[in-house]
């Protein structure tokens, strides 16, 4: 909101709460369901940081040993509200106006003449609405509740706990770093959301229309679930 708009790319370090996995080899990155959220609401690209590059990592580590150096070291503040408007002086009147060593010119022109007509305008935009995030256990139904709903997973997965993000009208159910199931929101309440497929290889699903389960539908008891596998969950 600062700078009246948001860039194509931001570079990010690898960070446990921002980069689920990045494989050094192929380069392969994961994101945060939460970052990926951010990111799509407000239209950039996340990019991270090459394990072990220097040219990179230092690009989001020089600027906070710039912070911590120059506007933070050996001062104390009474209050967060007194520290964040120090940030915001100091930014405004040092940091801005400086002449920065790499380019040779005050940040806030090289901003004004070069970088702020790249931005994307995000005037009128409405606020990021956090992802919801929860932890929950998958019942001996198949299923995981929500807000007085139930939402299937695969049946598999009875006894194990999983992570839940819900954003963006979206329930999307994780096991370790797998995405196990993706179901709509779910609107009122003691509905119970199906995925045929969480079923496949279990006698006696018999879905009802719009997805949903009937109450009358009888699904093996959790003993015979375990005899299937070929032992206890």
């Amino acid at each position: 909101m600062k700078f009246g708009g948001v860039p194509e790319e931001v570079l990010f370090d690898n960070a446990r709460a921002l980069v689920v996995e990045h494989d050094p080899r192929t380069r392969t990155v994961v994101f945060n369901d939460k970052l990926k959220a951010f990111a799509k609401h407000w239209g950039f690209r996340p990019l991270a940081c090459a394990p072990y590059r220097a040219r990179t990592k230092g690009k989001t580590e020089n600027g906070v040993g710039y912070v911590k150096r120059n506007a933070i070291a050996g001062r104390c503040f009474p209050s967060w509200e007194a520290f964040e408007a120090h940030l915001e002086a100091w930014s405004r009147d040092v940091a801005d106006v400086r002449l920065h060593g790499t380019t040779g010119q005050p940040p806030i022109e090289r901003f004004r003449r070069a970088e702020a007509q790249a931005l994307k305008p995000i005037a009128g935009m409405p606020p990021f609405q956090a992802a919801r995030e929860l932890i929950r256990r998958v019942q001996s139904d198949c299923a995981i509740e929500i807000d007085g709903n139930a939402y299937s997973v695969p049946w598999r997965l009875i006894g194990e706990t999983v992570r839940i993000m819900i954003a963006d009208g979206m329930v999307r159910v994780h096991h370790g770093i797998h995405e196990v199931a993706v179901h709509a929101v779910c609107v009122g309440r003691r509905r119970r959301i199906i995925d045929p497929a969480h079923f496949e290889g279990l006698t006696g699903f018999r879905p009802s229309g719009g997805g949903e389960l009937a109450s009358s539908t009888i699904l093996r008891p959790l003993v015979e679930y375990e005899a299937i596998v070929g032992g206890s969950f």
